[in-house]
């Protein structure tokens, strides 16, 4: 019998509230997500692969304390505590943004706790920010699901229910054409995720460099553009100005809450220059607040490239 797995502990004390709760919610990839999962108790449990191997994390809030308490196990459990302060945003500093709206202070004020997150681990964001390029979220989330299931692996300690690690790069690496295709990826969208995860060391290394370094070295990788690497800097780098440039909904979510009006991408930008430096944060207070443009037109239905 294989000895059991070592728990490990770290609490973080915060000046400003921090709810770990809203943060983190950014990362989970549906309400099935097999990596992120919520607890009987309000925590936060993810498995996840960290430099020094794989490991899981309990997150929860203790709002008597003003702190949050981090519970590891895993070969990777060290590293993963060593960044929990990034992870749940207590290194994210909103002290320069000023709303200036009435909307954007109402909003400001209702989800105080939110912070930018910052993993610190590009290829657990690149990952399904490829998966979900020019495809609905049911399909890129269904494909994700596949992919973490059948070549990750579960996640390490006693968690209260199944959760998992995403695969490493080297296995998606190697995976050849008919298992993406089974997972129901495109071939576009496997190639590019193929040729990320060949780089994948040189990617991770990008942690910590300025921004406009950052986004250049990821749109180096044919099929990275815009939206994609805004997607990871928000997630792993903690880019608290990264705008998802090309979403389907952003620009028409962010015109409707500012204006009452659908914006283009270019007129997003225009509008959000008052606020650089703080320009996803803006973005992201409208998407929780649940604010977006009415339909026109019949939902876009969900394709499975499985029946191609």
């Amino acid at each position: 019998m294989s000895a059991p797995t070592v728990e490990r502990t770290r609490t973080v004390v915060t000046d400003a509230p921090v709810d770990p709760v809203l943060t983190l919610r950014g990362l989970r990839r549906g309400g099935g997500d097999p990596v992120h999962r919520t607890g009987p108790d309000g925590a936060i449990w993810r498995g996840t692969r960290t430099p020094e191997g794989v490991a899981t994390v309990a997150v929860s809030a203790r709002p008597a304390d003003g702190a949050i308490e981090g519970r590891a196990w895993g070969p990777g459990a060290g590293w993963i505590l060593d960044h929990l302060p990034g992870l749940v945003g207590a290194e994210d500093d909103p002290a320069g943004f000023e709303p200036g709206l009435a909307l954007l202070e109402r909003l400001h004020r209702r989800f105080a706790g939110w912070r930018v997150c910052r993993t610190g681990l590009v290829m657990e964001s690149l990952t399904p920010a490829i998966l979900e390029q020019k495809v609905t979220s049911t399909e890129a989330w269904r494909s994700w699901r596949e992919l973490v299931w059948r070549f990750g692996e579960r996640a390490p300690g006693p968690t209260p229910f199944p959760l998992w690690v995403q695969p490493d790069a080297r296995t998606l690496a190697g995976l050849p054409s008919w298992e993406w295709h089974r997972a129901g990826v495109g071939p576009q969208r496997a190639e590019t995720l193929v040729r990320c995860a060949r780089v994948a060391t040189a990617l991770e290394r990008t942690v910590g460099l300025d921004f406009a370094e950052v986004e250049r070295r990821l749109r180096s990788v044919p099929g990275v553009g815009v939206w994609t690497a805004a997607e990871v800097m928000q997630r792993a780098h903690g880019n608290a100005d990264a705008v998802s440039v090309g979403d389907f909904h952003v620009a028409k979510s962010v015109g409707w809450a500012l204006a009452g009006e659908r914006y283009d991408d270019e007129t997003m930008l225009a509008v959000l220059e008052r606020w650089r430096g703080h320009r996803y944060r803006v973005t992201r207070l409208i998407e929780l607040a649940g604010i977006t443009a009415p339909r026109r037109g019949p939902r876009f239905s969900p394709r499975d490239y499985r029946a191609f």
